[in-house]
């Protein structure tokens, strides 16, 4: 780098001048941030995509497994045992099937998450709206927005009420028992 490009360049934290702001370093963790919950969302999407493949081949291979088990004779206790054993399978791969669903609603609070930290480092950037009520209510009412679980929406209420975080995540949990009743099986 040459040094007229280093004379533009906003000082550090670990050389602060008089071009030092802590706005610039808020800026840059939230970024940081974003980047780093996007970064374990991709891996996650990743190695769910690869089980979900795994379960779709292993469902394929029960039924098969079923299909010539039919051929056996009806009275046979080998049948049996392996209808017995297919059962079981799929009713383990229901459950891991939940569990997926489960993974695909911390997505979906990541994916809030990212968005909600990138918006907040872009207001915080601009000196414009950094002071403006109306952008910072803007903000809020955009993040609220994207929440589709009431879990969620209760407890962004709570905290812009003043509520403490432990109060904010025991509303949330209590919410989030209600939802979990409402998981579909498929």
């Amino acid at each position: 780098m040459n040094d007229n490009a280093q004379q533009f360049q906003p000082s550090p934290a670990d050389r602060p001048d008089l071009d030092w702001s802590q706005v610039r370093e808020t800026v840059m963790m939230l970024n940081l941030a974003v980047a780093q919950i996007s970064n374990a969302m991709q891996d996650g999407d990743e190695s769910v995509k690869t089980l979900t493949e795994s379960f779709t081949t292993m469902m394929d291979n029960i039924g098969t497994i079923q299909s010539v088990t039919d051929t056996l004779p009806a009275e046979s206790s080998q049948r049996d045992d392996i209808l017995q054993n297919c059962t079981a399978i799929a009713n383990q791969m229901q459950t891991a099937i939940v569990a997926f669903q489960f993974y695909d609603k911390l997505n979906q609070r990541l994916g809030h998450l990212t968005d909600s930290l990138a918006s907040l480092g872009d207001l915080v950037a601009s000196p414009d709206r950094l002071y403006n009520p109306q952008a910072w209510n803007q903000l809020q009412t955009d993040i609220k927005s994207r929440y589709t679980m009431e879990s969620d929406k209760a407890m962004f209420d709570a905290i812009l009420k003043g509520a403490s975080i432990e109060e904010a995540l025991h509303l949330s949990r209590t919410q989030n028992m209600r939802e979990k009743e409402d998981i579909e099986l498929f």
